[in-house]
């Protein structure tokens, strides 16, 4: 074995062995389907937590019926270029959240807008669309 095609073969292990030590998370993205994004409800009641965490954040709201609805945001990066900031949410704020609830019927579903306890209003209330779905041509 020349020096040559010593190199290209450690430069090539090294390669690979870097493509599989990423983990599958980093990866993949999940589908939306799993949200009924012809529907929009609102849930109004307590911040139990707001996780500023990728790939999404996340809200959960305990309704008066005492409820915990899971709700999926976007990227913290996109969400600050929304106007958001990591701290603009914290457990006991009063919230309404308005929402694509999940098909399954579970309390929880996609973000479309909040309102907070100040009455400022984050994200778009009345989406224009499903996200992330084809259209068709």
């Amino acid at each position: 074995m020349t020096l040559a095609s010593a190199r290209l073969r450690t430069l090539c292990v090294l390669v690979v062995g870097a493509l599989t030590s990423v983990p599958g998370g980093a990866w993949a993205h999940h589908s939306f389907a799993m949200f009924d994004q012809t529907k929009q409800v609102s849930v109004t009641g307590t911040v139990r937590d707001f996780e500023w965490t990728n790939p999404h954040a996340f809200i959960e709201v305990e309704d008066a019926q005492g409820k915990t609805w899971g709700i999926e945001l976007n990227s913290p990066n996109n969400l600050v270029r929304q106007g958001w900031k990591r701290d603009v949410m914290k457990p006991g704020d009063k919230v309404t959240v308005t929402l694509n609830p999940l098909r399954d019927g579970r309390p929880g579903g996609l973000f479309n807008a909040v309102t907070l306890p100040d009455g400022r209003v984050l994200g778009n209330p009345k989406p224009t669309g499903p996200i992330n779905v084809p259209t068709p041509q």
